[in-house]
């Protein structure tokens, strides 16, 4: 039975991000689940909590494995976050892999402070930054992902509440109770790098691959690049399951 796939977004954007790796996965033959977390996407009315991201991703996982049984979840930026914190349980979820893309970085202090008064600039602006964004993305994404990137729209009102809770995640005791292979994918001018090497030694089977000339945005940036990432972690699965 092939291996399922669960993808987990990032802050502001949706599961239409995952297009291009689901049209790989289709075509290679891997069941696929994206979901929407809680004020994101489809569910953009809802408020973003902890809880229910974290509901949303079990109840991903756990359907994907009882109905094929061995499941690989992959998650970028805040998804990948929450998601290290999801798979190291000390009740284990059933995954057999990781994909932890755009998230080496703990949520903390100075640096989150930051970021949510960038954020906060940026929701100040006439239309809230949409112009520059949309600017940014036009000059950095290919023709294959850029529609699909923002097709859901952007979660610009739980941006502040959701980046507020990160603040409360034990990455590295979760990250030392994974047992499950990990593969932490960041882009060369990610600013999110700057504890990958931590995250990486207090992983038990992690391994860091770092794409050149790639930002942030690793999954939509280089769509292909990230193919391969999920054809290496999906190979490693079937032979070891």
């Amino acid at each position: 039975m092939a291996v399922a796939v669960v993808f987990v977004h990032g802050i502001r954007t949706s599961r239409t991000m995952w297009r291009a790796q689901e049209h790989y996965l289709t075509e290679r033959g891997n069941p696929v689940t994206a979901v929407d977390l809680p004020g994101h996407g489809s569910r953009m009315s809802e408020t973003f909590s902890l809880e229910g991201a974290f509901a949303t991703i079990d109840d991903a996982v756990r359907t994907a494995a009882d109905e094929h049984g061995t499941v690989l979840l992959v998650a970028h930026s805040m998804g990948g976050l929450l998601s290290i914190e999801y798979a190291g349980q000390e009740d284990p979820p059933p995954i057999a892999g990781f994909i932890a893309a755009s998230c080496t970085a703990i949520p903390r202090g100075a640096a989150l402070q930051t970021y949510r008064l960038l954020a906060r600039g940026f929701d100040s602006l006439p239309d809230r930054g949409a112009w520059l964004s949309e600017r940014v993305l036009d000059a950095t994404l290919p023709p294959e992902t850029r529609a699909d990137f923002g097709a859901g729209g952007y979660a610009l009102d739980a941006q502040d509440t959701a980046l507020r809770s990160l603040s409360v995640l034990d990455l590295l005791s979760a990250l030392g109770r994974i047992e499950v292979p990990l593969w932490f994918v960041n882009g060369q001018f990610d600013q999110l790098r700057v504890n990958e090497r931590l995250f990486t030694r207090v992983a038990s089977d992690a391994e860091l691959i770092v794409v050149p000339r790639t930002s942030h945005l690793v999954t939509a940036m280089r769509p292909r690049v990230f193919n391969a990432v999920l054809n290496l972690a999906l190979t490693t699965i079937e032979q070891t399951w």
